[in-house]
């Protein structure tokens, strides 16, 4: 899709259709929309007036070719109550506008959304999330059907209407950023969606080592054999019953010598639970349990791709967790690369062993800051449900900044506490620690577990296992992998650098 400013009048627009919003109960148009309303002789407010829209959130209602216009349609969005319209509304009812275009099968679109005021947000800002919002709206994953190829649509342009030229340079910046992040959302949730059988620990360092050609990042994947050098028996334990060999990715962009930050991210591929088995119920979508390792991939190309000042490393270990007369018991005991040693408890709580490896590997760079994400802990999602992440660090600063992050992107994070208290219930009788603490305060204990691993360093745990996957479709997040932790690790990235 292209992307552009034009500076033109509305009456001379020329597209499918005009995307444009209404606050609720608001009763006055804004100037575009009595533009419009003028020279189409009152069509805009004698629709309004006979009550059918009301202008709640996500709302929407098409107006038919109108006198004094050349757009095909107009597409009015609900924008809620006014008082309580931030960015992250605005990126929704983008979605919500684009979906409802795309269904009416529209190609060519014209907006002015970012015309709305918003307190504490710039023109760049707005034209950034109204690209977010289109984009991850319209998001769809066709590769497997065969069927119903006609209903398969793609917009060709989008067009921001903006008579100030001043403003242009702004919009279009926005643009841009809209577009890369979009993109490595939208990366991270085809490769969750992938099925298991297709998106395997090879595969991932297949797109990785694509990516890294292209965007001009270092990328080094390492075997079997190079695992096993490393010592990290903890990640290994984990493959034994996989007859898909482990990969481990080393990602390197050197944009400054400093900040230095390590990106690690989870990556089974499929996870069974192994011999602490899934329910079949619950087995089904597992196989986005490497989504954390998606978005430290895709991270690493966005930012390569757009230079950013510091030196960043992605650390994502890759497997899958199975069962098999080889694979990893309960009980066993295993050395983990730092020299600790672990005591299984659960072969379901596998992820957190994987990381325990990278964790320790990422103090060889002696960095600024290490951030983890991934599918961790299903307890993560009955203490908070699915409206937000939890995150858990030893760094306020850091935390600070993660939580900064996530106003920009949308996505809500809420820290959980790491208390000396917790650390008793991961005390093991046989080994230095065990790698499950019970069922009480499940992800608490899951990240006292990772900061077994983290040394000194300044790091954040961010635990999405409740919201890598979407079971009824939200705005700009469709049904399926939802890719969710990716824009924040970039917007946070973006904070810590500068770049505006």
């Amino acid at each position: 899709m292209t992307i552009e400013t034009i500076t033109q009048e509305i009456e001379e627009a020329k597209g499918d259709a005009f995307l444009c919003g209404l606050f609720e109960n608001e009763k006055k148009l804004d100037d575009l929309l009595k533009r419009i309303d003028k020279v189409s002789s009152g069509a805009v407010n004698n629709f309004l007036s006979k009550g059918d829209f009301k202008g709640k959130l996500n709302e929407t209602a098409v107006l038919y070719p109108l006198d004094g216009v050349k757009l095909d349609r107009i597409i009015l969005v609900g924008l809620g109550e006014k008082g309580k319209f931030n960015l992250d509304k605005l990126r929704q009812v983008s979605a919500t506008a684009s979906r409802k275009a795309k269904s009416l099968k529209c190609k060519n679109l014209v907006t002015a959304l970012h015309s709305l005021n918003i307190k504490g947000a710039n023109d760049q800002d707005k034209a950034q999330v109204i690209v977010e919002g289109m984009i991850l709206g319209t998001y769809e994953m066709t590769e497997y059907k065969t069927m119903d190829k006609e209903s398969w649509r793609e917009f060709e342009s989008l067009a921001f209407v903006e008579k100030d030229k001043r403003k242009l340079k702004s919009l279009q910046r926005g643009i841009g950023f809209g577009q890369d992040f979009a993109w490595a959302n939208n990366l991270v949730r085809d490769m969750a969606n992938h099925p298991a059988n297709v998106m395997t620990p090879a595969k991932m360092a297949t797109i990785a080592s694509d990516l890294a050609k292209q965007y001009g990042f270092k990328c080094k994947v390492l075997s079997l054999a190079e695992i096993e050098k490393l010592k990290m028996n903890a990640f290994l334990g984990v493959n034994k019953g996989s007859t898909n060999e482990p990969k481990f990715l080393i990602m390197e962009y050197l944009g400054r010598k400093s900040p230095k930050v390590v990106l690690v991210g989870k990556g089974i591929t499929f996870d069974s639970g192994g011999y602490s088995l899934k329910s079949s119920e619950n087995m089904a979508n597992m196989k986005t349990d490497m989504s954390g390792a998606a978005s430290v991939i895709a991270t690493m190309a966005v930012a390569s791709k757009l230079k950013f000042p510091l030196n960043l490393v992605g650390l994502v270990p890759l497997t899958e967790n199975l069962i098999s007369g080889n694979a990893q018991k309960v009980g066993d005991i295993v050395k983990s690369h730092s020299g600790k040693t672990i005591e299984i408890i659960n072969t379901d709580a596998e992820g957190r062993l994987i990381l325990a490896d990278a964790l320790s590997y990422a103090g060889e760079y002696k960095p600024d800051a290490i951030v983890d994400i991934a599918t961790l802990t299903g307890a993560a999602k009955i203490a908070l449900g699915e409206a937000c992440c939890a995150i858990l660090g030893n760094d306020n600063r850091l935390k600070n900044r993660i939580r900064r992050a996530s106003q920009k992107s949308g996505e809500k994070v809420w820290e959980l506490p790491l208390w000396d208290e917790y650390r008793e219930q991961i005390k093991s009788d046989l080994a230095d620690v065990k790698n499950s603490g019970g069922r009480s305060a499940g992800t608490i204990t899951a990240g006292m577990f990772l900061k077994e691993f983290v040394g000194n360093y300044p790091w954040v745990h961010i635990d999405i296992a409740a919201v890598d996957f979407e079971e009824k479709g939200k705005p700009y997040i469709p049904k399926g992998g939802t890719g969710y932790g990716t824009r924040l690790i970039l917007e946070f990235l973006r904070d810590l650098t500068g770049v505006k």
